[in-house]
């Protein structure tokens, strides 16, 4: 009687270990699944969204921390600048660090320039088109809302994020031309709009100009945008942009202008610490009167 108390008592400590092992092995593979089912995805910084011939092309994506998986989020790209000739994704890694903690989807777009692959601006632009398309084709996988990309860049990078916007040709034959390539919202920063005679580029697109330029192309249903820009820019001058918002207005687009005093191309970035505060804040209540972003949460620009 006592060895079959015994052998029920074993039996029973042995049951509730096993127990407790695939309760501790169940709420383990739970979070394991949670992880991989929230962050999965963001864990792989780089996408390839373009192959042409031998060259990649990739695109990195910063995320939120925290994803609510029912939720779609506004979608932000980036083009760095360099004239089409040179250019690197870091140079707008702190802007799609900042707005990603805000509650942004955010790209930063690598694309075929001279120095590199030995293209023409108009590479570079078919690629910029590419970039949002392929955004576009898969925002159920990125949790974006379609209807929401802005997208942004700093000088070449701003024109053809504004390009983007604005021209209908340049557009790959192996893109799927049934997706809209156009975003949604511009920010610009001091951005090489004016592709006309005495204007950025001219020598290298020359005639061509009166389907390149973004000011020469403007048109009604123009996206909202942003431009902050120096006055004392010696590649983009001040009546250039003037010109730009005249003609944004004419076709009742809207178009807002922040100039800085004195300051120089290039004047926004993360190395001229106190400007690029500045024209993120900017930016960050641009993005809130789109409905884009709420006030919260507040984000510490370091």
């Amino acid at each position: 009687m006592l060895l079959h108390t015994i052998s029920i008592t074993y039996s029973f400590r042995i049951a509730y270990f096993k127990q407790k092992i695939m309760n501790r092995k169940y709420r383990l593979s739970l979070l394991i699944g949670l992880f991989f089912n929230v962050f999965c995805f963001f864990a792989q910084e780089q996408f390839l969204y373009k192959q042409i011939d031998k060259t990649k092309l990739f695109l990195e994506v910063y995320a939120p921390n925290k994803i609510d998986k029912v939720k779609k989020y506004p979608a932000m790209v980036f083009f760095f600048g360099g004239g089409w000739n040179k250019g690197t994704l870091k140079q707008f890694e702190p802007h799609a660090k900042y707005f990603a903690q805000r509650g942004i989807v955010c790209f930063l777009v690598d694309y075929r320039v001279k120095n590199r692959q030995n293209t023409t601006p108009f590479e570079s632009l078919k690629d910029a088109k590419s970039a949002i398309r392929y955004i576009r084709e898969n925002a159920i996988k990125f949790q974006i809302d379609p209807t929401k990309i802005i997208a942004s860049g700093g000088s070449a990078g701003g024109h053809l994020a504004a390009a983007a916007a604005l021209i209908d040709g340049y557009n790959e034959t192996t893109d799927n031309l049934t997706t809209d390539a156009k975003p949604n919202a511009l920010v610009l920063f001091n951005p090489a709009i004016d592709n006309g005679p005495g204007g950025v580029g001219y020598s290298r697109v020359k005639d061509d100009y009166l389907n390149f330029s973004p000011l020469h192309n403007i048109q009604k249903g123009a996206p909202s945008t942003l431009i902050l820009t120096g006055t004392k820019d010696n590649l983009i001058p001040v009546e250039t942009i003037k010109k730009y918002q005249h003609k944004m207005e004419k076709v009742e687009s809207r178009c807002e202008v922040k100039f800085y005093e004195g300051k120089n191309h290039g004047f926004f970035n993360y190395n001229k610490f106190q400007n690029y505060k500045s024209t993120l804040i900017e930016t960050d209540s641009f993005l809130q009167s789109l409905g884009y972003l709420n006030k919260l949460p507040v984000v510490e620009i370091k």
